[in-house]
């Protein structure tokens, strides 16, 4: 017998009961038009019946408090092997995940630090900003000192009620804004600027003298008794003193438009303590370390000759070097992960993944080229080879032509994407493969652009230094297309990205980031055209816009608007039932 994949019958989406048979141990790429089936067969299929079945291995105890994956809609699916799944994802984290963090590295440097440091301080947790002891008393660890922009805050030629503070949770469009407004302390209709300095005081600082200030705060159910703190301690308080990633009503972007960052004076932008920082380990504090370039930090971790220090040290250094290996040893473990460019993060996810020597293994990877330069396909080629030899098998959804020139096998989808797709139209070796959309892409010359659009206009960039860049001045053209190339982290989106939006703030920028809000976002509400969809309907009927809205006053009352039901099954695994009464449309 063969040892092969056998899937049949497989209709999740828009696959229409389509058979499929794959050989282990081998490099498949799935190919064809965007929407054309290739993420159902592999994600929605393969991935997720291998991980239902490895749910079944554990006991009912550990099911109850899992998240269950369904069983996927085919008839047969034999022989799959467990799964792990690198998508195309953006490297989440918030405003303090770094390098170390997400490839679990830093916890290895701190344990060795509090281990072999001297001189010695306390636990390894210790050594992180995000511990009481450890982060720096100024900043608690957040490596800068963010202070309110009183003039960017606050418009005081404008009044409360015309929203003179400029941030919108504190103006009128928030309830601590219409509690000003409402207090009774403060006149609402006086530009700021025109009221009496003692009064301006207690509104921006509080009481001078530290005294308790109260001012009621209105409901339905009568007054109710508020302290007043001042705006600018209350900023302080609620969106600068704590971790920004979190807050729901703004991002670290409004917060940031009106204030000023500053490195902390007190650790310098570690973000730890000093007295954490006086511990070294081969002359270097922890944050020496993660500042150096993984080269350089792997050359310092082979130097140390402590017998537990190398032990530790060995387990680091098999990790930075299949970083160095997927052409990153330019990055240090400190460097933030949202500040990493598609292409970077694209390859920290597959190292993250791909650094193990575990076998028979189904390796499967959405688009693992996207984001990297030609130069570096090469490297990811040899990794995916590298994980074939280990007797892995390797399915890859791709549109890179040297990636499927390397391919055993070709399965492409189509012929068209959606209801026209979900058929398999090709499966077999790229030298057969004829008359399919990728044999045309594939056998269509590279054809260069003969003339040219000439500019006369630009943009004007001096002495850009984010990141890497060093000093860079350039001029943008206007009124043409540009691309700007080189290898992932050459300072590409430092440029464009941060530079020159920076100095250009009108630029619209389509970025790589997913545009899923939430399971009841949908392509009209994304586009902005739901609501005049309502509009008409509300105007022709003289109901109200709400009604023709499954997430208020029109949605389904038995599945409320999901246009599905999960009943619950305790730990088996879960099912989706359409549901019955608005079968599926989500509406009442």
């Amino acid at each position: 017998m063969k040892d092969e994949m056998l899937l049949r019958g497989m209709r999740e989406n828009n696959l229409k009961h389509i058979d499929l048979t794959l050989p282990k141990e081998k490099l498949i790429v799935f190919t064809g038009l965007s929407g054309s089936g290739k993420s159902s067969v592999v994600f929605d299929t393969i991935a997720a019946e291998s991980q239902r079945q490895m749910e079944q291995n554990y006991s009912q105890y550990l099911r109850r408090h899992m998240e269950l994956h369904e069983r996927p809609k085919a008839d047969v699916m034999k022989n799959l092997t467990s799964a792990i799944v690198i998508k195309q994802q953006h490297v989440r984290g918030n405003q303090r995940s770094d390098v170390g963090s997400y490839m679990d590295l830093g916890p290895l440097i701190r344990l060795l630090f509090s281990r072999i440091g001297q001189p010695k301080m306390g636990e390894a947790i210790d050594f992180s900003s995000q511990s009481s002891f450890g982060q720096c008393p100024t900043c608690s660890g957040n490596k800068a000192v963010i202070t309110p922009d009183l003039h960017a805050l606050v418009d005081f030629n404008r009044s409360l009620r015309k929203y003179a503070v400029r941030f919108k949770p504190l103006s009128p469009a928030g309830w601590q804004g219409r509690w000003m407004i409402t207090g009774g302390i403060f006149d609402p209709d006086i530009p700021l600027k025109d009221w009496p300095q003692d009064k301006l005081h207690l509104f921006l600082y509080g009481d001078p003298e530290g005294k308790e200030v109260i001012m009621p705060f209105h409901t339905k159910n009568g007054p109710h008794r508020s302290k007043w703190d001042g705006l600018i301690p209350r900023f302080k308080r609620l969106y600068i003193d704590r971790d920004i990633s979190k807050l729901k009503e703004v991002d670290e972007t409004d917060v940031k438009a009106v204030s000023t960052t500053a490195p902390c004076p007190t650790c310098e932008g570690t973000g730890l303590n000093p007295k954490v920082l006086a511990s070294k380990v081969n002359g270097l504090n922890i944050a020496e370390m993660n500042q150096l370039e993984l080269t350089e930090l792997v050359n310092v971790l082979k130097e140390i000759d402590d017998p537990l220090g190398k032990s530790l040290t060995q387990q680091a250094i098999l990790t930075i070097e299949q970083l160095i290996h997927m052409g990153l040893g330019y990055v240090s473990l400190n460097r933030q992960v949202n500040t990493l460019s598609g292409g970077e993060a694209q390859r920290l996810k597959i190292a993250r993944h791909l650094g193990s020597n575990l076998n028979n293994f189904t390796y499967i990877l959405d688009e693992p080229s996207a984001g990297l330069h030609p130069e570096e396909v090469s490297q990811l080629i040899d990794i995916l080879k590298q994980l074939k030899s280990q007797f892995n098998s390797v399915l890859v959804v791709e549109h890179n032509l040297a990636i499927m020139q390397e391919a055993d096998m070709i399965v492409e989808m189509g012929p068209g994407a959606g209801t026209s797709g979900g058929e398999i139209i090709y499966q077999g070796t790229l030298e057969d493969i004829k008359n399919t959309p990728t044999a045309h892409a594939l056998n269509h010359p590279l054809t260069l652009k003969s003339e040219v659009r000439e500019w006369r206009e630009a943009y004007t960039i001096d002495q850009a230094s984010k990141h890497n860049l060093k000093n860079v001045s350039v001029d943008i053209p206007k009124h043409i297309l540009m691309t700007v190339a080189g290898v992932s982290g050459s300072g590409k989106s430092s440029l464009m990205i941060e530079e020159f939006t920076d100095r250009y703030p009108e630029a619209i920028v389509v970025n790589q980031k997913g545009i899923g809000i939430s399971t009841r976002s949908t392509l009209a509400t994304y586009m902005g055209i739901m609501d005049d969809i309502r509009s008409t309907f509300a105007k022709a009927t003289g109901q109200p816009a709400g009604l023709f809205s499954f997430n208020s006053l029109g949605a389904c009352p038995v599945c409320q608007g999901k246009g599905y039901l999960q009943p619950e099954v305790a730990f088996a695994d879960p099912v989706t039932i359409k549901c019955e009464r608005c079968g599926g449309t989500r509406y009442s």
